[in-house]
């Protein structure tokens, strides 16, 4: 059975890191461990993983030596990482049970060391837990198949259902960028000749506008492509002016859904 390292990176996320921690610990497939990087946060973040981490020893919390942003709080735990896939997950949002079981299966199945899924959108309010959503019509899909030059265009794979195979691609950290680091690694990945594969069943959730997240407000985001499309990927200006532009319809379109 193979080990899945889930990274999580967290800054003053108490009031929705409960529900996070859980929809990972009650996965269906439970050989895995749960690496947290604490920002250094300034409210009770941090205690919560820690009792978390008391009454489970897969969770393995730890403070960020100083405040770095959620790129660098990631790259902290995958450094930690003994697993053999290496999946993501914001401290806002959930996995659905059966999430990893059945992506494991998928990839191994098709032999992708990259794979995402479809995953539902909920209301910033929502105080359930992922045992208890009912799923609904707010559904971003999953492309099946994306490679380097269609995610020039647009961002096919949502961050909180990305998983990639260690033992094939070995440890890929993200870019030491401000913000997109998920984004430009799996460029990364994808410039060095693995293309992506995508499920299209939904099986993560999605925390839609909540303010401070680390997932909040796509819009924002678009300076920070630019400076990906320029200067880490090397695209002339109107490569990059396209990439832009399928990056500004993505984030309208989602935003409707």
């Amino acid at each position: 059975m193979p080990l899945v390292s889930v990274v999580m990176p967290v800054y003053n996320s108490a009031a929705t890191l409960g529900a996070a921690v859980r929809s990972v610990l009650t996965q269906t497939h439970s050989d895995l461990e749960l690496l947290v990087t604490d920002d250094q946060s300034s409210d009770e973040s941090m205690d919560l993983l820690m009792e978390f981490a008391r009454q489970d020893e897969r969770v393995l919390p730890e403070p960020a030596p100083e405040q770095g942003g959620a790129g660098r709080a990631r790259n902290l735990a995958i450094q930690r990482a003994r697993g053999d896939y290496i999946a993501f997950l914001d401290s806002d949002d959930l996995w659905l049970p059966e999430k990893t079981e059945r992506q494991i299966a998928f990839a191994e199945a098709g032999s992708a060391p990259l794979t995402f899924t479809s995953y539902f959108k909920m209301d910033a309010d929502y105080d359930g837990e992922s045992t208890d959503f009912v799923p609904n019509g707010r559904i971003i899909r999953a492309r099946e198949h994306v490679d380097y030059r269609a995610m020039l265009v647009r961002d096919h794979i949502g961050a909180l259902t990305a998983m990639y195979d260690r033992t094939v691609l070995g440890n890929r950290l993200m870019p030491e960028m401000r913000k997109r680091q998920d984004y430009a690694l799996w460029l990364s990945i994808m410039r060095d000749g693995a293309d992506a594969r995508g499920l299209a069943e939904p099986l993560a959730v999605y925390r839609a506008h909540q303010a401070g997240s680390v997932s909040s407000n796509k819009l924002s985001l678009l300076p920070y492509n630019w400076e990906l499309y320029r200067q880490h990927e090397g695209l002339s200006v109107p490569r990059a002016t396209r990439a832009l532009t399928g990056a500004v319809w993505q984030s309208l379109r989602n935003s409707r859904i």
